[in-house]
């Protein structure tokens, strides 16, 4: 028989599922209290226009009729057994827990020592090495190896050296046994900044030698640079050092450079710009060797020589300046260049010591009024309204009073009207207070006269000149 839904009534077939069920009829069957959806009176249960139970009113297994309630699609969360009231399991009962070494190559063992140096390896693999590292020597050693490379690895400090190590371990052990032959004290700052230089340069790559590098200064009141590399920066100090091995009897480093015998070549630009020329390639790490070699000799030699050299002129071409003040200006001039190294790799670069610095600020002072006569006849400055005549030498004269602030200050006098005048306090007109090291870059041109951090009081052309001929004691 086949009910109006459609489907062929017979025994065996479930119309909910699909699956065999054995004869047994899913829905409102025969003797099981139903009917169907449109059956009438004394017609059998299930009958009706629905087919065998298939009614839309008839209800699923499990809800109101016999058959067991079909598996749910999604299965509820599981009870803790905590909830359930049963007790918990003894940890006794779970047995040992712990882990059990792998049973590994020695090949393989060996490649995870790096691994287990870093504290990166399973508790497995961890318990395998170690049980290997008790009965193998060599990879014992290489364990100990890396676990005190690990520990470098590791260091909380800056692995740099202090930078007054140096000058604390030459005092203790100069203070236990002095040298025979030490180190005169206007060659010592020359000394200390070439040698910090050089601990700066020790570990310098290529990209690092071939870092652009500007090199700054000022010319008649006027910002000038130069750009090259910090090979070349190296190149340039080996080059202007080469005037006080030249005033010395030493090897000049151009004396086989092409065009270094000319005039033009006399002074320390000359000097530079004929030696860059001379290169077929920019200069590379090479140049390092030769300027170590060359400032260790120029110590070496002023020392043996002592206090009887101090005072031997070394030519600059435009200028001369006693052996004693040359190194000094090369120690200011390595400091400076030592700086623009250091800014062009982004790396922290300490002003010198204080008493080193005291001498280059003293050096700057005693230059001024032979910077501020220069001036005058460049017709970059006028002079004095009350004194438009130079004053005799030795003679008093009008006076700026020049305060350093900082470890490395103090005061000078600077005479206004002649090189050859003395600084008067009766007769001071000005007043000028500059930190030590920010004095320094003005002289060495990198800060501008008019962007200088200074207090001022008194006479304003005066303070203006000076400034400026502070900015042109630089040159390249």
């Amino acid at each position: 028989m086949t009910g109006t839904g459609g489907f062929e009534a017979h025994d065996g077939y479930d119309g909910y599922d699909g699956k065999e069920s054995g004869g047994e009829r899913p829905y409102g069957e025969a003797g099981s209290g139903g009917r169907g959806s449109d059956g009438g009176p004394g017609e059998p249960a299930g009958t009706g226009r629905g087919g065998r139970g298939g009614g839309s009113g008839d209800l699923p297994r499990g809800a109101g009729g016999r058959g067991p309630a079909p598996a749910p699609r999604i299965p509820t969360p599981r009870a803790s057994v905590e909830d359930s009231g049963l007790p918990l399991p003894d940890l006794a009962d779970l047995g040992d827990l712990a882990p059990v070494p792998l049973d590994l190559s020695h090949d393989v063992l060996k490649s995870l020592l790096g691994a287990w140096a870093l504290a990166a390896c399973s508790a497995a693999e961890t318990a395998a090495v170690e049980e290997h590292l008790g009965g193998c020597g060599s990879c014992a050693d290489e364990a100990r190896r890396l676990r005190e490379a690990v520990g470098l690895l590791h260091q909380p400090e800056s692995l740099d050296l202090d930078p007054g190590l140096r000058t604390r371990v030459l005092e203790s052990c100069l203070s236990r046994r002095p040298p025979r032959i030490p180190v005169p004290a206007w060659a010592a700052p020359y000394d200390a900044e070439t040698a910090r230089l050089d601990a700066l340069l020790q570990d310098f790559g290529d990209a690092e030698w071939h870092a652009p590098v500007r090199l700054r200064w000022f010319e008649e009141d006027a910002p000038t640079s130069r750009r090259t590399t910090v090979a070349g920066v190296i190149a340039h100090l080996l080059s202007v050092d080469g005037i006080i091995a030249t005033a010395l009897g030493l090897q000049d480093p151009l004396a086989e450079v092409a065009g270094a015998a000319e005039p033009d070549a006399r002074g320390p630009a000359g000097r530079t710009e004929a030696f860059w020329r001379a290169s077929h390639f920019p200069p590379t790490r090479a140049v390092r060797g030769p300027w170590r070699e060359q400032s260790h000799s120029l110590v070496r030699t002023v020392s043996f020589t002592g206090s009887h050299a101090g005072g031997l002129a070394v030519s600059y071409g435009d200028f001369a300046l006693p052996l004693h003040d040359a190194m000094l200006d090369r120690a200011f001039e390595c400091w400076v260049h030592a700086e623009d190294i250091a800014d062009a790799v982004d790396y922290p670069y300490e002003p010198p010591a204080p008493r080193h610095l005291n001498r280059m600020i003293d050096l700057a002072a005693r230059l001024l009024p032979t910077a501020l006569a220069e001036r005058r006849r460049a017709g970059l400055s006028a002079p004095g309204r009350q004194t438009p005549h130079l004053v005799p030498a030795g003679a008093p004269g009008r006076s700026l009073r020049l305060e350093i602030e900082g470890a490395a200050g103090g005061e000078w006098l600077i005479p206004l009207d002649s090189p050859a005048a003395v600084g008067s306090a009766d007769l001071e007109v000005a007043h000028v207070a500059l930190d030590g090291v920010e004095f320094c870059r003005l002289a060495a041109g990198h800060v501008p006269p008019a962007e200088a951090a200074a207090g001022q009081l008194g006479d304003r052309e005066a303070i203006q000149d000076v400034l400026f001929a502070v900015a042109s004691l630089s040159r390249m």
